[in-house]
């Protein structure tokens, strides 16, 4: 049961990061996308993007949803954890949410939304979450898919395999996404630097 469900699970949430990476690398391409008329209608780009990011966020949640109904069919509502895992997955959900809104706290939401790639001046900032590590929301939403696995599926034995495939997801992501965007590059020639140091960004969101 476990290969076909992680198929499924894995088709749902790839497009996810697949479509970051599209705005990162190609962001001249997205905005033209987001011209057209049946996009226009939701706003401008980074408007576009946080529609996306909502409706990324109820696919994921749904297709967790899913996961714990396929494997656990007396119900998806988990049975009372052990408590030293529920102190784990307790600190690793705060210090994922943490991360998550120091981004937002930092960045802003224009930020957040690929806005430097967009057309606007985002400063970029080297304070806290982004002193600790380079990606801080993809890992604080990885943490906290980590979190949630724990309560809801641990030790059973595929508690660890959905988040094992986002952690993948996220990593990957984060590096496809990072560097200039390509669609800039091709336009300034290939020697060119991209302004707005856009090569030294890291993914989200």
């Amino acid at each position: 049961m476990h290969s076909w469900t992680l198929l499924v699970a894995a088709l749902l949430l790839a497009p996810e990061r697949i479509c970051y990476v599209w705005i990162a690398r190609y962001p001249q391409a997205f905005r033209r996308a987001c011209r057209m008329p049946g996009v226009a209608w939701i706003g401008n780009p980074v408007v576009v993007v946080a529609a996306l990011f909502g409706t990324f966020k109820i696919v994921q949640f749904s297709a967790f949803l899913w996961w714990l109904r396929v494997h656990a069919p007396g119900g998806i509502w988990p049975p009372m954890p052990a408590p030293a895992v529920l102190v784990v997955a307790g600190v690793l959900a705060v210090v994922g949410q943490v991360l998550n809104f120091g981004v937002f706290y930092r960045l802003g939401r224009i930020g957040v939304f690929f806005g430097d790639r967009l057309g606007y001046v985002v400063p970029w900032s080297r304070d806290f979450p982004f002193s600790w590590v380079a990606h801080p929301q993809y890992v604080g939403t990885v943490l906290t898919i980590w979190a949630g696995f724990l309560i809801a599926r641990f030790p059973n034995p595929d508690w660890y395999l959905l988040p094992m495939v986002e952690t993948v997801f996220y990593a990957a992501g984060a590096h496809l996404e990072s560097g200039a965007p390509r669609d800039e590059r091709e336009r300034l020639g290939q020697g060119s630097r991209v302004p707005g140091d856009q090569a030294e960004r890291p993914a989200r969101p």
